[in-house]
């Protein structure tokens, strides 16, 4: 059922042939087939580097192509008559998404613009202070460490874990909530480590927010800010069950949105008061989410063609991504974890990981072994900060075969 659904939804959005087309329905194992045909990825590369930049699935070019069109050919009357409502558009389809009010939802370039729009716009002053890791990545300690430099607030930064493949829920968490102190006015996290796999447990975090912000007033209220991007396209959470205040991802990798796009989103519009713009908005002052988007012209074909990437999630099933993104990276990381000359950073228990599989291999630097698998047929990644490690990251381009032949490759090396 689900297999002739998905194929329905999706059949017409179709741009040109794929790369990859559906084997007869008669003759189909495989479910996911229908989603891997939406993609025009070389099928002779196993693509295993989906966190760092995503292909574009037939209904997102097809909607990028059509504005495109539309731009070449009146462009002056196609932005004033579409901007608008296509953004509206969008903020809809992604408050939608993860479960907010769409005034909630601002629009930006990246993961990285995004933590700009949210650090550098909060209201912080001399005195208070921001709580976050020693974890978190380059974009997030930057902004961090700027607010601090020009506005007087201190930023400490503490460590959740000694080995994230042995980290627990409990200790994570306690390590952090007894952290914060009674000028704490913001707790900086990311929701999945980048460099290592391991997931947050957010939910317990945010529990233990809430009860310290208990008998504050309002003006000392703790906020909870994540970046997300490598949980989000990935797990079956929205804010809500998330229990954050701000969220901020990129929708150009598990999403596979346009590229150059992203998203923060608020848990309700009035957090949005007192923010400070980062870069002049354009008109829609009556939703708070677009007011605080960066203004200015962008790339409008993609950003309008955002819309597509959630509505593609939406018609599969985020507990369908989900499920299929975990029993792949649960298949590689057990695959790896039977090496003995492979050391797996990532924990092996899914509720402390998401879609990031990473690994040292003994007696080979992380890029001698990229470097060899691209050679082979492979595309992974290296860590570029913190463990800078080997990067795997099973994603909906992938199938169980593509795995175990990524752990034959892997086996030259550490088995």
């Amino acid at each position: 059922m689900f297999l002739a659904g998905l194929a329905s939804a999706l059949g017409g959005a179709l741009l040109g042939r794929p790369a990859r087309p559906p084997a007869p329905p008669a003759r189909s194992v495989d479910p996911w087939e229908v989603v891997r045909a939406q993609f025009a990825v070389d099928p002779e590369v196993v693509h295993l580097a989906a966190m760092l930049i995503a292909s574009h699935p037939a209904p997102v070019r097809e909607a990028i192509a059509r504005h495109r069109r539309g731009l070449d050919e009146d462009p002056a009357r196609y932005v004033l008559d579409n901007d608008t409502p296509l953004r509206l558009a969008v903020v809809r389809a992604a408050g939608r998404y993860f479960g907010v009010d769409p005034a909630c939802v601002a629009l930006t370039d990246s993961t990285t613009q995004g933590l700009s729009v949210l650090y550098r716009g909060l209201p912080l002053g001399e005195g208070d202070e921001i709580l976050t890791t020693t974890h978190d990545h380059y974009a997030t300690w930057f902004n961090l460490d700027l607010v601090a430099s020009r506005r007087g607030v201190a930023v400490r930064r503490v460590s959740l874990y000694d080995d994230p493949a042995q980290a627990s829920a409990d200790e994570m968490a306690e390590r952090l909530l007894l952290a914060i102190g009674p000028r704490t006015r913001l707790v900086a996290l990311t929701w999945v480590h980048s460099d290592s796999g391991l997931k947050l447990p957010l939910r317990r975090i945010a529990d233990g927010v809430r009860e310290a912000n208990r008998d504050r007033a309002p003006s000392e209220r703790i906020l909870l800010c994540v970046d997300g991007v490598h949980g989000f396209g990935v797990d079956d959470e929205d804010m809500a069950s998330l229990g954050c205040d701000f969220f901020v991802a990129g929708c150009h990798k598990w999403l596979y949105g346009p590229r150059g796009t992203g998203v923060v989103y608020a848990a309700k519009p009035a957090l949005w008061e007192g923010m400070t713009p980062l870069v002049p908005p354009f008109g829609v002052k009556n939703t708070p989410g677009l007011y605080h988007s960066p203004g200015g012209f962008h790339a409008f074909e993609h950003r309008w063609a955002l819309s597509e990437a959630f509505a593609l999630h939406e018609r599969i099933g985020k507990a369908r991504v989900a499920e299929r993104i975990h029993a792949l990276a649960r298949q590689l990381k057990e695959g790896l974890a039977a090496m003995p000359r492979i050391r797996l950073h990532t924990p092996l228990d899914p509720a402390l990981s998401a879609g990031i599989v990473a690994f040292h291999v003994e007696g080979a630097s992380a890029q001698e072994v990229v470097d060899r698998l691209r050679d082979e047929g492979f595309v992974l990644t290296r860590a570029p900060y913190g463990l800078r490690c080997v990067r795997a990251n099973p994603s909906l381009l992938n199938t169980e075969e593509e795995i175990e032949r990524t752990l034959r490759a892997l086996h030259r090396f550490g088995g």
